[in-house]
């Protein structure tokens, strides 16, 4: 999978965009590129026959995979290439492509950040809370920053500012990843009142989070600096289409 270079992408999140040699790779069915499989999103058939997103890769059956960004998806569906390469990988089974399968697999990946950030909360491994996040930080111990997408400049300053000193990093510009989710979304998911920012000092974790985290990133094809600006502004790239997205899924 083609991932955006970016000089200031932390290291976490580095490592979990990139190939791992060791993990099963996939083949993009529309580049023909191969990647990690949990770098790509997975496409199954639905017992009606619709192609619907399977981004956890558990429905039954036969599965097409795709690494390909949310424009580069439009476009193959728009010019048949997509129906083609699904004919292909389903052997001609009856299927139906839905016009808006490129927002179903955006609000997918949305929904498996967010349940992802609710098992790391439930597990204990998640820091909130600007003081917290800032006394783990400047002691070393956040492996990985977030900021919601609607979080001040001032306040994220000051906390990447503090992660910096942890990591003895001063003066490289390394800073906390802004998520494409704002404070409402993160709040619900998480099930706690204003929901700004967020640590992680478990690096097993911050892997996990940060690989689904690299994932959406490039299906809407961005790199972490490059939805940094206008926070907290509806339709600003990064920003979901919804807070309450639903959860898709593929009956067996």
């Amino acid at each position: 999978m083609r991932t955006p270079n970016n000089e200031r992408l932390t290291p976490d999140i580095a490592e979990a965009g990139r190939a791992d040699t060791s993990a099963p790779e996939r083949r993009c069915i529309l580049s023909g590129e191969h990647g990690a499989r949990h770098a790509l999103v997975r496409l199954a058939i639905s017992p009606d026959g619709q192609v619907l997103p399977d981004p956890l890769a558990k429905a039954p059956g036969r599965g097409a995979w795709i690494g390909v960004s949310r424009r580069e998806l439009e476009e193959a569906i728009a010019r048949g290439r997509l129906r083609g390469a699904l004919a292909r990988a389903f052997k001609g089974a009856p299927l139906t492509v839905p016009d808006d399968l490129p927002q179903k697999v955006d609000r997918a990946l949305v929904r498996v950040l967010l349940d992802r950030l609710g098992l790391e909360m439930r597990g204990g491994r998640l820091i909130l809370g600007s003081d917290r996040i800032a006394e783990h930080a400047r002691a070393g111990r956040v492996a990985l920053l977030l900021h919601a997408g609607d979080a001040s400049e001032d306040g994220s300053r000051k906390l990447d500012q503090a992660w910096r000193v942890g990591r003895e990093a001063e003066g490289t510009g390394e800073r906390g990843i802004r998520l494409p989710l704002d404070r409402a979304a993160l709040s619900v998911a998480l099930g706690r009142d204003n929901v700004v920012h967020l640590a992680l000092a478990d690096a097993a974790a911050a892997e996990r989070v940060g690989s689904i985290l690299a994932r959406l990133l490039h299906f809407r094809g961005l790199t972490p600096d490059e939805h940094d600006g206008a926070p907290g502004q509806p339709g600003a790239p990064g920003f979901p289409v919804a807070a309450g997205d639903e959860h898709i899924e593929i009956e067996g």
